[in-house]
């Protein structure tokens, strides 16, 4: 039994073991690997939909290691924006994984925008893929309104200026960003929680 992710950012390494070993039967830690792992190279997000780049890193992963494969694609979708910076979002502002640089650019074209107009959400595409060809894919939303400067020192991306609607037992009034949940609190509302638990009967069938 052995899965391989097609990332080499440790946080989400983490995270999606974390989301993943509780709904799949039987997977271990040990059992859940990264592309980095095995020597694979990274493959271009040249699709232009988040399910489209998640089945691009999949194939390409299956194949170099004749393992099955998970890859996930996930961004930032903002509603006065037309739904950018979408699959763009880890290179919004040029260089691909700056985080504090996209954040900037990103709070910068919304400094003008009210509370009422800024909603948001992450959206996450999960594809799991076999060296025999079987193929499956499925997305997770997190719905949310972006806050005027970033909050919070947990997860990454754009955790620290996303207020998800769904917020966790607090303090009557207490509004929360992602980036200041706890690693449970925001695997069980997140986007990419939703998507993998999605996946998860795909996962334990390719498994068994």
């Amino acid at each position: 039994m052995r899965l391989v992710l097609a990332t080499h950012n440790r946080h989400k390494v983490v995270e999606l073991r974390a989301i993943l070993l509780p709904v799949v039967p039987g997977l271990r830690p040990d059992d859940v690997v990264a592309s980095g792992d095995v020597g694979a190279p990274d493959v271009p997000e040249t699709g232009v939909t988040f399910a489209e780049n998640a089945l691009l890193k999949a194939r390409a992963l299956a194949q170099f290691t004749g393992l099955p494969a998970v890859a996930d694609d996930s961004g930032l979708c903002v509603d006065v924006l037309g739904g950018a910076p979408g699959v763009f979002s880890a290179r919004w502002s040029g260089r691909h994984g700056d985080d504090a640089a996209n954040l900037r650019l990103l709070l910068d074209q919304l400094g003008d925008v009210p509370a009422e107009h800024r909603g948001a959400g992450f959206v996450c595409a999960a594809a799991l893929v076999t060296p025999g060809g079987r193929e499956t894919v499925v997305e997770g939303t997190m719905r949310g309104r972006l806050t005027t400067a970033p909050r919070g020192a947990g997860g990454f991306g754009y955790d620290p200026i996303l207020e998800p609607d769904a917020q966790p037992e607090r303090a009557a009034g207490v509004v929360l960003t992602s980036a200041e949940l706890t690693p449970d609190e925001k695997n069980a509302i997140s986007h990419r929680g939703h998507a993998f638990r999605a996946l998860a009967p795909a996962i334990a069938a390719v498994l068994a």
